[in-house]
């Protein structure tokens, strides 16, 4: 079982293209780094769970709905009566997304650290928005710290969205003090310019690695993923060519590529994801053709295993 912790939302995205004079009409899509992470998963066949709270309005049960559509266990998922969280996108011409938030009494954000996690728990994945913001981000932080030091395999995407970071050095430090219970850590290539504030990323990722994780994998868009291990490998694939549509998701889609690919090697079967280059490589490009799929169709809607062969 794959564990993933965070929030779920509702994404607003742009229904077509408006005049310069008007707003843009939106679509409500289910979303949240975590939740496309959870549905990911699920569509690849990982046995998988949700770790959240979610909002009993129709977006919140929208929201539960998805999941048990794709086979994700919501036995860990809480519930209340406050609204969901919304976040509204904005498609630039290159077909990245960018997002305004709507969380202020939100449900996600009143998490409370839960119980022990189901029996042959092998992996909790966490990250964006439910690592920002209290309470429920020191409920998160917690639920990670505990499943570290019982030897579960920990993955963190910061997936940084800045708006909502009031101290962005505090948040850097704060940062830095996960990265002791963290076996992976994937994060993209803007993310770790922020995180590290500087463009010497080989640099900064040393650091990190440092401080606890296995592995550093850094998501280049079209020009693909690298890894970086403890022990000073370095693994490149190149990107998957494809008519990009948006890229709402396609970092989501990596995070899960990554886990369940890692998990058919037996890497998150000990809290190190220690692999030979050759399976390094097997691992990332089986994320680059993930998430290119992602790229390919409007909105994240990951792949399902039948489409990556």
């Amino acid at each position: 079982m794959i564990v993933v912790a965070g929030e779920a939302l509702i994404d607003l995205v742009p229904a077509g293209p408006a005049a310069e004079d008007e707003l843009p009409a939106l679509l409500p899509k289910r979303g949240g780094g975590p939740y496309n992470t959870a549905v990911a998963l699920g569509r690849l066949g990982s046995p998988t769970a949700f770790c959240s709270r979610l909002s009993t309005d129709h977006f919140g049960t929208a929201l539960l709905g998805g999941l048990a559509a794709d086979g994700v266990d919501t036995s860990l998922v809480q519930r209340g009566d406050e609204p969901s969280t919304l976040a509204v996108a904005h498609i630039a011409a290159d077909g990245s997304a960018s997002y305004s938030f709507h969380v202020e009494g939100a449900a996600d954000r009143l998490f409370a650290l839960p119980g022990a996690l189901p029996t042959g728990t092998r992996a909790v994945s966490f990250g964006t928005c439910s690592l920002v913001l209290e309470p429920g981000a020191s409920a998160y932080e917690e639920l990670m710290r505990r499943e570290s030091e019982r030897g579960t395999f920990t993955a963190l995407d910061p997936n940084i969205r800045a708006g909502l970071i009031a101290d962005p050095d505090a948040y850097r430090d704060r940062f830095r003090s996960w990265l002791p219970y963290v076996s992976l850590l994937k994060l993209s290539e803007e993310d770790a310019v922020w995180l590290a504030g500087s463009d010497d990323l080989m640099a900064a990722a040393k650091e990190w690695l440092a401080l606890g994780p296995e592995a550093v994998v850094l998501t280049r868009g079209g020009a693909g993923l690298t890894a970086l291990t403890r022990e000073g490998a370095r693994i490149d694939v190149p990107g998957v060519p494809v008519d990009v549509v948006d890229t709402i998701g396609a970092g989501d889609t990596v995070n899960a590529a990554l886990l369940h690919r890692l998990d058919s090697h037996g890497a998150l079967a000990a809290r190190g994801a220690r692999l030979d280059a050759e399976r390094w490589r097997d691992v990332l490009g089986y994320a680059a053709r993930a998430a290119a799929l992602t790229c390919s169709r409007a909105g994240a809607e990951p792949p399902y295993a039948g489409e990556l062969g």
